[in-house]
């Protein structure tokens, strides 16, 4: 049997048509802990983490979860949320090892996405798509770095206080953000962390930086998946604008999970893309 997996910040819960199985991290505060699967109720978790006052954290899926995922597979394809902003790469590679104690003929490919959300989206859509064309297990596991490398994620966030308060950015580039409508526009660098690029003044100058950004980053058309925080105006938009430069091409938005609404938050967009 053939198993294709992701960790919940994928915001994939199924995936119609192949063996597929989402892996859930866990968001927690003082007082309340939110599992990232399918019963989440996304809209309540923004709302107690708006009005919770105190520190709020982010846990990786237990090396158990993750065997469990992997049970019953001859052939596993997975990836993880990048490591670096997350253990949860290291954590899925612990288990393996575990894993193949018991399972030595069990082939496991874990990729790191080097990214999140709409990035480990197009991974598996790509891994999936290897398969379907006959490719074996080594051929995907080197071509499937090689199409890593040709992909680029944008994010556009009207604020920075998650982010800032787990040590992802700096909290002084977050004081910045939110104050007299101001958005940032930023990137995941080559080694997976966040980069700020731009600071933009309303969602009028955030969707045109966005815009420029991906054409900036070697965009000519490829694919284009969009996850978003309660904001579709906002992927709509960038969704048209990018239609309009580009034509008719193959573009998916869906509304963010709880891992990516956690640290996009509300209003919120992540955009990723083959260059």
């Amino acid at each position: 049997m053939i198993k294709f997996i992701a960790d919940s910040a994928s915001d994939l819960m199924e995936y119609e048509g192949v063996n597929f199985q989402s892996v859930p991290l866990t968001l927690t505060t003082d007082d309340a802990s939110f599992v990232d699967d399918a019963d989440l109720d996304v809209h309540e978790m923004l709302e107690h983490f708006y009005n919770h006052k105190g520190r709020s954290k982010t846990s990786c899926p237990s090396t158990q979860a993750w065997i469990d995922a992997f049970d019953g597979a001859d052939e596993i394809y997975a990836v993880t949320i990048t490591s670096g902003l997350s253990g949860t790469y290291s954590g899925a590679n612990v288990a393996k090892d575990q894993y193949l104690e018991d399972h030595p003929d069990t082939k496991i490919l874990i990729v790191d996405s080097l990214a999140t959300g709409p990035g480990e989206v197009l991974l598996l859509e790509k891994m999936i798509e290897l398969k379907n064309k006959g490719k074996t297990f080594e051929e995907i596991s080197k071509m499937i770095i090689e199409y890593r490398d040709s992909l680029r994620l944008h994010f556009g966030l009207s604020s920075l206080h998650n982010l800032a308060q787990n040590g992802r950015v700096s909290k002084i580039v977050a004081s910045a953000i939110g104050i007299m409508n101001i958005r940032i526009l930023g990137t995941a660098s080559k080694e997976g962390v966040i980069e700020p690029i731009a600071k933009c003044r309303g969602e009028k100058k955030l969707i045109e930086t966005i815009l420029l950004e991906i054409k900036n980053a070697g965009y000519k058309g490829g694919k284009v998946r969009i996850c978003h925080v309660e904001n579709e105006k906002l992927a709509k938009a960038v969704s048209e604008g990018l239609k309009k430069l580009f034509g008719d091409i193959d573009l998916i938005s869906i509304p963010a999970r709880g891992l990516c609404s956690f640290y996009a938050e509300r209003g919120g967009i992540i955009i990723g893309c083959e260059c």
